[in-house]
């Protein structure tokens, strides 16, 4: 996927006055590329618009005008892009208590080696997590994630997303969930790795 550009990222004035109707719509694609893995954890599947929304948005909260630092936030969340070949996203690990969260966090520890995708029949890919967002105490709350597809399973995608066939899988000692992708889910990320 190709990265955004500087160019392509509204002044916070534009935003402003762009953002009452851009928001329904960039909410409107996160819902279709958000999945429930279980009841705390959620993947969402990062593209070009709702990493240029994130951009905005950190922009008008953190009233960010500078060229400069809108040029490091952009590098900054352009990772959050995938490549060729791969899916992207972020995996949200949800408890709403602080001290229930602040548990769970380290519980959760090794979670980096539990999650996979499953596309039909073929062998699973391992969920990346970028490993500079886990410290040997706990793991953070928002995790960037990369997932990388085989040729195979890029092949298989359209059909095994139209079966039902496409799996998101947790299988740490702390947390054990699945979650099938809907065809729609399937269908909206699949432009994503293409």
């Amino acid at each position: 996927m190709r990265p955004l550009e500087v160019s392509e990222i509204l002044n916070i004035a534009d935003y402003e006055l762009t953002r009452e109707t851009l928001r329904p719509k960039v909410m409107a694609i996160k819902a279709r590329r958000r999945v429930a893995l279980g009841p705390h954890l959620t993947v969402l599947f990062e593209n070009r618009d709702t990493v240029r929304y994130q951009i905005e948005e950190m922009m008008r909260i953190e009233r960010i005008v500078k060229p400069e630092d809108i040029a490091h936030e952009v590098e900054t969340y352009n990772e959050l892009l995938p490549l060729s070949g791969e899916l992207s996203g972020c995996l949200l690990i949800e408890y709403e208590e602080p001290e229930e969260r602040r548990v769970k966090l380290a519980e959760l520890l090794g979670l980096e080696n539990h999650v996979w995708l499953n596309v039909g029949d073929l062998p699973p890919s391992k969920v990346r997590f970028d490993i500079r967002q886990i410290s040997p105490h706990r793991i953070s709350a928002v995790q960037y994630i990369k997932i990388p597809l085989t040729p195979g399973q890029m092949g298989r995608w359209e059909e095994a997303g139209r079966a039902g066939q496409i799996r998101l899988i947790v299988d740490h000692p702390n947390y054990h969930h699945e979650q099938t992708l809907t065809p729609t889910q399937a269908q909206e990320v699949s432009s994503d790795f293409q």
